[in-house]
């Protein structure tokens, strides 16, 4: 606890065992190439995983089922969900490789801090991925001419309708899980920098041994010299004796006169 009327600063000086922090080092940027290097690796390695992902979301997403009766094209489940099943697998095939490449490029530039090309590349490289997926899965799947297949299966027979993305929405997830996950990892497993040391804990400047310790004593405080002159006429205005300041010899007395005998009287 500071008491009140504390003066500020420290009353007897500078201390001379005190030793100044150097100023921090200024962080050294990495170049410019290093981090395209990396965004560029980062982004073909989403655009090879988007051809993974073409292919599973073919091989496990529903399909509409169309059957064909008095040369009508009717669906066999008016009330099915596979639209919205082949969006749902997509999302979640998503999901599962923005962590994937997250955590990758994490575990691959944690010794280098990260950088700002570790998110471009992850940003980029997801939406590329989730785009080359979703043109990949509908080019390999059935026609989307529902007429053509209907006539080559005859009346009478069923088919599998066209792998669709109905929500557009979908492509976002992977680059979003991606750039989510990145974040969380850097907050919590990133590379740190040291902290400084408190004042406290600084230590003094090094003394040779034997060598005496000099403590250095406060000088004393000067009073204005406007204040020095008016107080010796205050004092002899007042007919008092002006103080001796303190360090001075004291002004000498008049010795006393004799009183004269009683005989003069």
């Amino acid at each position: 606890m500071t008491v009140p009327n504390t003066p500020a600063g420290n009353p007897y000086g500078p201390d001379s065992y005190a030793q100044l922090l150097p100023p921090p080092p200024a962080p050294a940027e990495p170049p410019l190439g290093d981090e395209l290097r990396i965004g560029a690796v980062i982004t073909g390695v989403g655009a090879v995983l988007g051809v993974v992902l073409g292919l599973l979301w073919l091989w496990l997403a529903p399909r509409v089922g169309y059957s064909v009766q008095d040369n009508h094209i009717l669906y066999r489940d008016p009330e099915g969900e596979e639209l919205i099943g082949a969006v749902g697998v997509f999302s979640l095939l998503g999901l599962g490789l923005g962590l994937l490449t997250s955590l990758g490029a994490f575990l691959w530039t944690r010794a280098r801090g990260g950088g700002i090309g570790v998110a471009v590349g992850l940003a980029a490289g997801g939406l590329l991925g989730s785009i080359i997926a979703w043109k990949l899965g509908t080019h390999l799947g059935a026609t989307s001419d529902l007429r053509a297949h209907a006539r080559a299966v005859g009346d009478g027979g069923t088919f599998d309708g066209p792998l669709e993305l109905s929500a557009k929405g979908a492509l976002m997830v992977w680059p979003m899980t991606a750039m989510i996950v990145l974040l969380f990892l850097s907050a919590t497993f990133g590379k740190r920098e040291p902290d400084r040391p408190p004042y406290w804990a600084t230590p003094g400047p090094v003394r040779e041994p034997g060598q005496p310790v000099s403590f250095q004593k406060p000088a004393p405080e000067r009073e204005p010299e406007s204040e020095r002159a008016s107080e010796p006429e205050s004092e002899h205005a007042s007919g008092q004796e002006p103080e001796p300041e303190p360090g001075q010899a004291p002004p000498p007395q008049e010795p006393p006169r004799p009183e004269p005998p009683a005989e003069q009287r």
